[in-house]
């Protein structure tokens, strides 16, 4: 299994392809297999072949927990799947959490760990449950966008987009086309496993990067959670491929077929 790896100068080719700035063609020569690996890896979130793009991303146990029952999390994975996590940030235009993510572990969302620009922040806030101190509100430059589905006061840097309800709930997909409206073509839903889980279900994900780390919590929350199935013939198979990063194993899962 081929670990991940740097590769400075292709990371700065997917840069440009994602800003839309003229690219060279890669060259993978130094580094062999390890640089073709990184290529497909990423080039397809920075330059995919459809609008809009939607990309998943969860962590997890061996066991499939993303959290001890108190709900610590940090750290179950690796230093190099947090360093995949902030590329995947870098190459798309905005990133996406639900509220319940954002309160309890009030991320940045910033793209500190690599070279790259920070994304939008995105929250999908129903009815208005995101504290006006919360981290991502952080006034930096960066475009902060909430989904919510009724009329609620936001700080004045917030741009609100309202989407109907449909059942109860923001179904994933009208999520992204009002975000593709907006300009947010390519989008990764970080989190929590409930919000993945949920834009999985409703098959509103491209691709879905697994991350799963030698571990074993034992108890707590667990990640994906899908409708339940009567037979296996009915579960998801999507083509994945298999890397390293460092002691972590990435399942990069293509869900288009």
């Amino acid at each position: 299994m081929t670990p991940v790896g740097t590769h400075p100068e292709l990371w700065g080719q997917l840069l440009d392809r994602a800003a839309g700035r003229p690219a060279a063609a890669p060259t993978f020569e130094a580094d062999g297999e390890a640089a073709c690996v990184f290529w497909r890896l990423y080039a397809g979130v920075a330059a995919p072949d459809h609008r809009p793009f939607v990309i998943g991303q969860l962590g997890q146990s061996l066991d499939g927990r993303i959290a001890t029952p108190s709900g610590h999390s940090h750290y179950v994975n690796g230093p190099e799947a947090i360093t995949h996590l902030h590329r995947l940030r870098a190459l798309v235009d905005g990133v996406l959490v639900g509220v319940g993510t954002a309160v309890a572990d009030d991320p940045r969302l910033t793209v500190r760990h690599v070279p790259g620009r920070s994304p939008a922040r995105i929250v999908i806030d129903p009815r208005g449950r995101l504290p006006e101190d919360a981290a991502l509100l952080a006034d930096d430059g960066c475009r902060v966008i909430v989904v919510q589905c009724a009329n609620v006061r936001r700080p004045p840097r917030v741009e609100p987009v309202t989407v109907a309800e449909r059942g109860g709930q923001i179904a994933p997909r009208d999520v992204v086309q009002a975000l593709a409206a907006r300009g947010v073509h390519r989008l990764l839903v970080e989190g929590g496993a409930q919000t993945v889980s949920a834009f999985l279900a409703a098959e509103a994900l491209d691709r879905l990067h697994m991350c799963v780390a030698p571990i074993l919590i034992g108890s707590g929350p667990t990640g994906i959670t899908l409708p339940p199935i009567e037979r296996l013939n009915a579960a998801l198979r999507p083509v994945a491929e298999v890397v390293r990063l460092g002691r972590d194993v990435l399942f990069d899962c293509d869900l288009r077929g």
